[in-house]
């Protein structure tokens, strides 16, 4: 608080440290800061290492160069999707490769291959995206190598997995998903077959089959082999994208693996950040990881590599754009990893069931620059988010207490300023995502350019934090000039002038510590590991102020704030979390491409908003300490201007059309499949309508895609198609009826058996899927309560697996060329079934059917071939395991059959 009758030395500091920071200085400032921000994101991601020789890597070394020879083998096989023979080459190739390791291990290495045969049985996951869904498979084949040593016999009970899958989808040759994964166990394993000898554990390699279909590879390992039972710690290798490091996204539930990993790898990656984002469901995806937790209880690591992950189940997971460097990078940690984890002494799954029930043992692991690892578990996180928290509030408290009331209002309006930011910076952003897909011929202008960002969100976003700021710090001044007049009346008019900016501009910094201390508070109550980015941006910036602005002298008037201060304060933060928030950036742009996982169903604008929030959120998140630097300056509208202008000058770019919204390497993702579509009633058999859909999972219409094919499609939202999994909105159907390719004989059969009357009402069908086997299959649970589902008399669906999603349950079923194709279903209805099509009016009602069938098959007709090959460079096919293949047979039972 200002003396009363401060000193003339007092006065002359007052008046003579005026701020002179100009235009220049904020230029450097921004140049500085985002290129110092840059370089933490490419040391973090994307810094890798050189790729080693089998010569430079030696005997017990991994190479990339021969992990490389791998991907390219599987590569060129194509496309391996469940039930194909593509699949049948790339299994036999990874079996022979595993075969080799017996010639190549250790002579005190004992190394087992087996080439397992899962049973059929149904995968029943209760969590994540297969809530309410049974995952039917049957005739996998999966390759297990068991390396231990031969005269250790306790490393036979107690073993270390690590699992990948080789199967793909339908759509991509998976370079990176997953072959490069599978390329670097097989490099692993020779490497470990060499080391073996002093292990106390052995190490499993998996490589499943069935992964994309639902994770039905690693759900038959762990319930189906019997090596399963001596696993103690679980590794899943994935790619959610193609190359770039593979980094750490799921660790737990107990740290052990983390802990190792942190100790032994060399170039150590991983976020508890995406980790937190992946179990909150806000990303879309699943991993066998799911069922190694969820299934058999373990502890263990998940990796992905996360490097465009627009490429993601498209044509473009290829060879070519993985980057060197990428596998030597996974299989060098994983190398130091195994060799370390091996050696120690792992306890059984349950031994650390009880420190995990309680929350404290989870661990908190972050990475700085890729070549440190910080881990350290949560009741040692508790405990310093608590003393942090306690002395923040504690110092807070003494502040308003020897400030009094003046104190307390302009801590208030200093809180004002931090909400204003986020109102205007929202305010600004999100209207430029509703702006696009009315002047882009793309609502995604901005995925194969993600540069573009910077102009189209991020510069409204910076421009509305500034604003929202500067009117919380005119308020704030406002009420500091009332306030202070009678404090100050001894100081001439200047000085008192210069004094009230200074302690606004103080109050806005000081209101930094608040919104990081509030979210610190929030994640802290909420366990959420990511608090540690909290903890970071309130304490450093603290300490710089309190080491360079504060002092205890009662008679000093306050200053300006140094620059100095500021390049303090906020530097570690920047080191330790610009690179996540960039790298999280790059995710949600690249996953814009598959955002409407029901197409048509969400808004054109939705996903362009929800990438606005982002940048906002990190921008009043990030700046709220630099926005108060700028209420003094003279370069406020130069500042203002240079914003206005990179954002005009990306929407004129957006406009011109100059730069693609997709390329060939970065394309949209499209769907062409040839329907065979039954409107079947029971007891008759109309003709099948047939058609080529086309539909997309990428916001936005299909006009220009149309155009370029030429095949007499037409558009709109009245072409709703029900697959079954999920439904299209918005689409393009041909509306000639097409032969050629397909049969009568290839059509499924819903046949009711019988239909009685007891003690209730049930159902017997039976259905022949036909050359199919892939399918799905949706029981109406409003109708029918309970249902059993067979084959080959053996029951299929467990009892405790029949939850539903919106009135459905569903049922999907892969496996290979040996699978059944005939079942029997046995349905029970509720006691208030509809029994009639009219209602008491005798007005007709609209029923959804009883039974609704798809069976997809990985065949091309002549006319979805001929639209494939018309389809525009800048689109490619998207696989999934709800989507179908590239043609698929519809047919459904009504209530009232």
């Amino acid at each position: 608080m200002a003396p009363r009758n401060p000193p003339p030395g007092n006065a002359q500091v007052a008046d003579s440290f005026v701020p002179k920071r100009s235009a220049r200085l904020w230029l450097a400032l921004f140049v500085l800061l985002a290129n110092f921000s840059w370089a933490v994101h490419y040391y973090q991601y994307d810094n890798l290492p050189a790729p080693l020789s089998a010569d430079l890597a030696g005997k017990r070394g991994f190479s990339e160069v021969e992990a490389i020879k791998h991907v390219r083998a599987l590569t060129q096989i194509g496309p391996h999707a469940i039930g194909s023979a593509a699949l049948d080459y790339a299994v036999q190739y990874v079996l022979a490769e595993a075969e080799k390791m017996k010639k190549m291990a250790h002579w005190e290495v004992d190394v087992q291959v087996d080439f397992f045969h899962a049973k059929s049985g149904a995968n029943s996951l209760v969590s994540g995206l297969f809530g309410g869904k049974t995952l039917i498979y049957s005739d996998l084949y999966h390759i297990i190598l068991r390396i231990l040593p031969k005269y250790a016999s306790e490393a036979e009970g107690s073993a270390i997995l690590v699992s990948s899958h080789i199967d793909t989808v339908f759509s991509t040759e998976g370079a990176g998903d997953c072959s490069s994964c599978v390329a670097v166990m097989l490099e692993l394993a020779r490497g470990v077959s060499q080391w073996a000898h002093g292990f106390n554990n052995s190490v499993i390699f998996l490589f499943n089959t069935g992964e994309e279909e639902g994770l039905n590879g690693a759900y038959s390992f762990i319930t189906q082999h019997p090596w399963s039972s001596t696993i103690r710690m679980a590794i899943d290798l994935e790619a959610m994208g193609i190359g770039g490091k593979s980094s750490i996204f799921q660790a737990g539930p107990h740290p052990l693996a983390i802990e190792n990993f942190a100790m032994a790898a060399k170039y150590p990656s991983g976020q508890i950040v995406s980790q937190d984002l992946f179990s909150s469901g806000v990303i879309k995806s699943a991993t066998d990881f799911q069922v190694y937790q969820e299934v058999a209880g373990l502890s263990g690591l998940d990796f992905a590599y996360t490097d465009n992950t627009a490429v993601y189940h498209t044509k473009n997971d290829k060879l070519k754009l993985l980057k060197p460097g990428s596998l030597q990078h996974l299989g060098e940690n994983m190398l130091a990893f195994l060799l370390q984890t091996a050696k120690s002494y792992l306890p059984k799954g349950r031994a650390m069931e009880g420190e995990e029930k309680t929350g404290h043992e989870t661990a908190i692991y972050f990475d700085i620059l890729g070549t440190y690892m910080v881990v350290y578990r949560q009741r040692f996180a508790n405990l310093l988010h608590n003393s942090v928290i306690a002395q923040s509030i504690l110092i807070w408290v003494t502040s308003l207490l020897v400030g009094g009331y003046p104190a307390a209002v302009s801590l208030a309006l200093s809180c004002l300023s931090v909400v204003l930011m986020w109102i205007f910076s929202l305010g600004f952003s999100i209207p430029a995502g509703f702006l696009l897909p009315l002047i882009s011929s793309s609502p995604l202008p901005f995925v194969a350019n993600p540069w573009l960002v910077v102009g189209l969100f991020a510069a409204p976003a910076f421009l509305g934090a500034l604003t929202g700021q500067h009117l919380g710090y005119l308020i704030l001044h406002s009420y500091l000039s009332h306030s202070s007049s009678k404090r100050m009346q001894n100081l001439s008019p200047d000085i008192q002038a210069n004094v009230i900016k200074f302690e606004a501009e103080r109050w806005l910094f000081k209101a930094g510590f608040v919104q990081w201390l509030v979210l610190l508070m929030l994640g802290n109550y909420y366990k959420i590991g990511s608090s540690y980015v909290a903890l970071v941006w309130l304490l450093s910036p603290a300490f710089a102020y309190g080491f360079l602005e504060a002092t205890l002298s009662p008679v000093r008037l306050p200053r300006p704030l140094k620059i100095v201060t500021l390049l303090l304060g906020i530097s570690l933060p920047i080191l330790i979390s610009a690179g996540t928030f960039i790298r999280m950036a790059g995710v949600l742009i690249g996953t814009a491409v598959r955002f409407d996982r029901n197409p048509g169903s969400t808004p054109e604008w939705l996903g362009n908003v929800i990438i606005a929030v982002y940048v906002a959120a990190v921008i009043c998140l990030t700046m709220v300490y630099l926005l108060s630097y700028f209420h003094l300056s003279g370069a406020k509208k130069s500042i203002v201007l240079s914003t206005c202008m990179l954002f005009g000058l990306s929407l004129a770019v957006v406009l011109s059309g100059s730069v693609p919204s997709f390329t060939e390497d970065t394309a949209r993702a499209v769907n062409v499949v040839h329907v065979v579509d039954t409107a079947e009633k029971y007891g008759e058999m109309q003709d099948p309508r047939s058609y080529i859909s086309l539909f997309s999972t990428t916001p936005g219409n299909l006009k220009k895609e149309v155009e370029q094919i030429n095949e007499g499609f037409v558009c709109g939202r009245d072409k709703v198609l029900d697959l079954v999994t999920f439904s299209v909105k918005y689409g393009c159907l041909t509306n000639d009826d097409i032969g050629g390719g397909w049969s009568k004989s290839d059509i499924p059969v819903l046949h009711v058996d019988s239909d009685t009357e007891g003690n209730g009402r049930t159902t017997q069908i039976s259905i022949d899927t036909k050359v199919s086997t892939r399918w799905s299959l949706a029981i109406n649970t409003e109708e029918i309560e309970d249902f059993l589902f067979k084959a080959n008399s053996d029951e299929l669906v467990p009892a405790d697996g029949k939850g539903s999603n919106d009135g459905w349950h569903i049922i999907q079923f892969s496996g290979g060329k040996n699978s059944p194709t005939r079942f029997d279903l046995t349905l029970f209805w509720r006691k208030n079934y509809t029994k009639f099509a009219h209602n008491a009016d005798g007005q007709k009602t609209e029923q959804r059917p009883l039974l609704k069938l798809r069976t997809d098959v990985n065949r091309l007709t002549p006319k979805a071939a001929r639209v494939l090959m018309k389809l525009p460079s800048w689109c490619s096919q998207f696989g999934k395991s709800t989507s179908p293949h590239n043609l698929a047979f519809l047919t459904s039972l009504p209530v009232l059959f």
